[in-house]
């Protein structure tokens, strides 16, 4: 789940599918909880601009539009702590920038891959050996949960936030367990500005098999030292459209 790091800093080409040819672009994909790295994703062959005519500028630009639109139909939508979203029917999955909201828009949420910040080479290597890329076609199953931290976390230095992360919250190594069933992509909203109404949006898939699974992994992370500090969290779970 997502943390202001990217655990697993792995650079592999994507792999992009979609009935609109706009979701889930690019497939650098690990779970280290919200930790896993992420190379910079390459806008995939025939993947059209973003909505309203504006050019893919940053290719590490994702943005996500709840609607009446888009490949992922919403299963449910909970606020777990803070504000919740407007409630929407779709969500679309949009590799570049979203200027206007389309017909139906009720909220759009942006970010950007980054590179690894608290991961050690042992970390990564485990995970690029065991990590999925989002897309396969048995994972019609999806979750996006845009997360914020408070002040209290962001005051942190790098190194007490990386004890907290993974010497006593064990984020990675939680996540580890999870792999190759559970495939995600983190999105970092701060590299954006501060006006981003979230930190971080991580995006993931699975098969329906095993929606338990990802069930038993954010619970996990969510019992965890580190989530003292979240003070907004939004989990909403899809499925794709046929």
């Amino acid at each position: 789940m997502p943390d202001d790091t990217n655990s697993p800093d792995v650079d592999r080409p994507g792999h992009g599918y979609s009935s609109s040819r706009r979701g889930f672009l690019a497939g650098t994909l690990a779970l280290g909880g919200a930790a896993a790295g992420l190379g910079t994703p390459p806008l995939a062959a025939g993947a059209e601009p973003a909505k309203g005519g504006a050019a893919v500028v940053n290719p590490r630009l994702f943005t996500f539009v709840g609607g009446k639109a888009g490949g992922w139909s919403v299963v449910s939508a909970k606020a777990i702590i803070g504000d919740p979203l407007p409630a929407a029917e779709r969500v679309d999955i949009v590799h570049g920038a979203v200027d206007v909201l389309p017909d139906g828009g009720k909220w759009k949420l942006r970010g950007v891959t980054s590179n690894g910040r608290y991961t050690t080479e042992d970390e990564k290597q485990r995970m690029a050996k065991k990590q999925a890329d989002l897309g396969r076609p048995k994972a019609t199953h999806a979750a996006l949960i845009p997360i914020r931290k408070n002040a209290k976390w962001w005051a942190l230095a790098q190194d007490e936030r990386r004890a907290i992360f993974e010497d006593r919250s064990r984020h990675i190594a939680i996540g580890l367990k999870y792999l190759p069933a559970i495939a995600r992509r983190l999105h970092h909203c701060r590299d954006l500005g501060e006006s981003e109404p979230f930190d971080f949006l991580t995006l993931f898939d699975y098969a329906k098999a095993d929606a338990a699974a990802f069930d038993d992994l954010v619970a996990e992370l969510r019992a965890t030292e580190e989530w003292k500090f979240v003070d907004r969290e939004v989990d909403i779970r899809l499925v794709r459209v046929s």
